[in-house]
């Protein structure tokens, strides 16, 4: 048996954000923790919301970069369109919900509560979104190689951002903890 060249293996692993996308069920679930836990990460170390919001685009940029960069070799390896296995698209695309929220600072029980019921918002808007394609986003998976992984999962993360952004400025600031 041929070992795959570092190139390969590297995309595979980054494809699949660390090999997240090998775990069932719900690969795609797995893979939209990782910003979640980072932006939780970032909020605990007191960073600045822009701070955050910077980190999470850079996150986004280069798993997005990684879905374009080795789509082609996402569809060889699995042998289909947008195999479960990657999921460096929902690792990108669960970053745009994250963004622009509005973190509370120093983290006391009711700031803690605020800010995981904030990312659990966007996180489970994102999955709804992701999982149920609403148009357009169904039909751009038909685009090619690492566009077709990608850019459903973006269309889902802007849905996902707008719906989040809503309920988190709407509904939100009536919940007890928020003064």
């Amino acid at each position: 048996m041929t070992r795959r060249p570092l190139s390969e293996r590297t995309g595979v692993w980054l494809l699949t954000t660390g090999g997240l996308g090998f775990l069932k069920p719900g690969p795609g679930t797995w893979g939209s923790i990782p910003p979640v836990l980072i932006a939780l990460l970032l909020v605990w170390i007191w960073l600045p919301g822009w701070m955050i919001d910077l980190t999470l685009i850079l996150i986004g940029l280069f798993f997005s970069i990684a879905c374009i960069r080795f789509g082609r070799l996402a569809e060889q390896t699995f042998g289909r369109k947008d195999p479960s296995e990657v999921v460096a698209d929902e690792t990108a695309g669960v970053v745009l919900p994250l963004l622009f929220l509005p973190w509370v600072f120093p983290l006391g029980t009711d700031a803690l509560a605020w800010n995981i019921s904030l990312a659990l918002t966007a996180f489970a808007t994102f999955r709804f979104f992701d999982i149920t394609k609403i148009p357009p986003a169904n039909q751009l998976q038909s685009l090619r190689a690492g566009w077709g992984v990608l850019v459903d999962d973006l269309v889902a993360g802007v849905y996902a951002l707008i719906v989040t952004q809503l309920l988190v400025r709407a509904l939100y600031p009536a919940l007890p903890f928020f003064s």
